[in-house]
């Protein structure tokens, strides 16, 4: 009893003033983590892939390969909405940060009218615990890039679930890498899928947040 009265008497003589209220920032993350993972319950926001560190935004239900494949004010203002709680603070225009976990999203910046969804991220800096938030077509895109065809596709047969993708544009922008290749002969079993899922609900009532 005694040494472990000492041992407490000691600790707390080198322990800073307040020091029970600073926060290890990789128990604050797990603990962020969680707490995102509860988005997939709802329609328009959700963890797309953790591996990749990618979030998806709901963008619509039908596309033309003329729309621009961007991340709406609606559409970062939902986010925002979402993050704000957990404690993620708009930093700039592009970035929103969680100053405890050390850890930010990343709203990739729209270069040009006609720049391919695949390269969405590359100009990101964007460490191992930062997430990217991502348009559902943009997503899918850096599923072909870094997946092999079969997760590729179950990846993609996850999001289109939820956030339909814009099948035409990112045929599109397809090129002749092998992974490319590969995933070009599946696209008529995406757009099956991707079909059946906007005509069933509850997706079918889904409305772009604009």
């Amino acid at each position: 009893m005694i040494r472990r009265l000492l041992q407490l008497f000691t600790a707390s003589e080198v322990q800073p003033a307040g020091a029970d209220f600073v926060s290890d920032p990789a128990t604050a993350r797990v603990q962020v983590l969680e707490q995102m993972r509860a988005f997939s319950a709802e329609p328009y926001f959700q963890i797309a892939d953790e591996r990749l560190g990618l979030l998806s935004v709901f963008d619509d239900l039908k596309y033309d390969r003329a729309d621009v494949d961007m991340i709406s004010p609606a559409m970062r203002k939902h986010v925002i909405g979402k993050l704000g709680p957990l404690g993620f603070r708009q930093t700039s225009g592009t970035v929103l940060e969680h100053a405890e976990a050390d850890m930010r999203v990343h709203i990739p910046k729209f270069h040009a009218l006609g720049a391919s969804p695949f390269d969405i991220v590359r100009y990101t800096e964007k460490r191992p615990q930062d997430y990217c938030l991502l348009t559902p077509t943009q997503a899918a895109c850096q599923f072909v890039d870094h997946y092999e065809l079969d997760e590729a596709v179950q990846r993609i047969e996850a999001l289109i679930a939820k956030h339909p993708i814009n099948l035409l544009k990112l045929a599109d922008y397809l090129e002749g890498k092998p992974k490319h290749r590969a995933f070009r002969k599946v696209l008529g079993h995406i757009k099956l899928k991707q079909r059946i899922a906007v005509e069933s609900e509850p997706l079918c009532r889904r409305r772009s947040l604009g």
